[in-house]
């Protein structure tokens, strides 16, 4: 008797219960007819069954293991179709022997070079003096900052100001 509130009181006489059951019991039986017609069970039947909410249902190891593997089964298909039947030819690139040529083109070049420079080395180069930094004080001009600050100060102090 799902949805209906009744509510009894202590005057109800016992032939008007009788009728409530006889009435109680015809829905319930309309109910069932009703449930059979449309092929669902009838809410009756399903609220007394079901008291309260059910937990959520659980998997067996194995189901979970099936369905894994039908599932990567099905991504290795799909990957299979989508992938080219072949690597395409890479494209640029220097082959062997065009290399070899290159580096023992690099290899005389250099050798000519070092060889015309050993001869005229010693005399050609002259010993550079080492450029001043820029950015960084030297001594004698941290000194003069350092003093025309200690005078300002001298000064500011003279005066009764800070």
């Amino acid at each position: 008797m799902a949805g209906f509130s009744w509510q009894l009181s202590m005057s109800i006489s016992i032939e008007s219960l009788k009728e409530a059951i006889s009435i109680k019991e015809t829905i319930e039986k309309l109910e069932a007819r009703l449930a059979g017609i449309f092929g669902s069970p009838s809410p009756v039947a399903s609220a007394a069954h079901a008291p309260g909410k059910r937990g959520r249902s659980k998997m067996s190891a194995a189901a979970r293991a099936k369905i894994s593997a039908s599932t990567k089964a099905r991504w290795a298909r799909v990957k299979a179709a989508s992938a080219p039947a072949s690597k395409p030819a890479k494209k640029g690139g220097l082959s062997p022997e065009g290399r070899a040529k290159i580096v023992a083109a690099l290899k005389a070049r250099w050798a000519k070079k070092k060889g015309a420079s050993a001869k005229t080395a010693p005399a050609a180069r002259t010993v550079k003096a080492p450029k001043k930094r820029k950015g960084k004080l030297s001594p004698e001009g941290r000194a003069k900052i350092v003093a025309a600050l200690k005078a300002r100060w001298a000064k500011v102090k003279a005066s009764g100001k800070k």
